[in-house]
Order: structure tokens, then sequence, then C-alpha cells
């Protein structure tokens, strides 16, 4: 399938690339259909690129990337919607947001995206009674990691 983006410009993805929204990203709900889209200068970060409206495009990153001890519970019902058959085919997902400032970069921790790479079908979670945020800074959670580098060094003595 071809797929045009006004950010990426044409993509060719093959139809079990393709994203099958069974819950739809908040506030664009007329939107079912999109798939994920790698480019190497922006490793970690990935497009959630629409197919069906070619402006609409997120900014997704794994977010144990950037916060290691990220967990999630999902209810059976939860799960039994995207038919998973085995939890390592699950792969999880959460939106970037970037303000002016490129230091102001912050992660959806509160609102994360599943997705069943087995079958393509995805949903947007919406965490409640959690102790994540819509907005948790992405240089803040660096800034963490590598304080927690160096007092490992330090006890190793590196």
């Amino acid at each position: 399938m071809r797929i045009n983006s006004s950010r990426l410009g044409p993509i060719e993805v093959p139809d079990d690339k393709l994203i099958t929204m069974e819950r739809p990203i908040l506030g664009f709900e007329g939107l079912t259909r999109f798939c994920l889209v790698e480019r190497d200068e922006m490793a970690p970060f990935l497009w959630l690129q629409s197919a069906e409206e070619e402006a609409v495009a997120f900014i997704v990153v794994n977010p144990r990337v950037f916060f290691p001890d990220y967990r999630i519970e999902v209810n059976r019902k939860e799960i039994a919607e995207l038919r998973i058959k085995q939890l390592e085919s699950v792969e999880t997902y959460v939106i970037v947001t970037m303000k002016n400032d490129p230091r102001d970069l912050s992660a959806n921790l509160q609102g994360p995206i599943l997705i069943n790479t087995e079958n393509g079908l995805a949903k947007q979670l919406v965490l409640v009674n959690s102790e994540y945020k819509v907005g948790h800074r992405i240089l803040d959670a660096v800034e963490r990691l590598d304080r927690t580098v160096e007092q490992k060094e330090e006890l190793v003595g590196v």
C-alpha cells in the first residue's frame, strides 16, 4: 500500500505492516489505520503515520528507552481486544510531544499505545489511577539515567 505523508513523502507499506486501531487515539477517533515509519536519523523515535490522513503523524518511542521502570497493568479484556496469543508480540509506544524548545520533549506515559505485531491490531489505553502523567519530560529522564550509569560505574570502579 502506498501512503502519502505531508511530513515524510510517499511511503510504501506492506499490507501486513498496517496497524488497525481497535481503540483510536484520543482526539483522532475517525482515524483507524496507521503504520510505523523508522528513520535512522530519528532513532530511537519513530513516526506513527496515519494511512487515511496524510497530515496526521505522531512521533512515538518505546517508553522503556527513557523510562526503564515503566510498567502498565492491562486487564484481560484489554488484551482480548487485540487478540494477543503471545505477550512477546505486543509492542508498547508512547506519543512524544515537542514544544518550541526541543529540551521540552515530553512523553505521554498515561496514554500508551499497544500494538500486536502478529495481527496489526492496536489500541491506545488511558491509564487511570496511575502515577503516570501526560507530560513526562524526556530530558529529565535522560539526566536521571546518566546519573544512574555514573553511580554504577563508581561502584564497580570504572
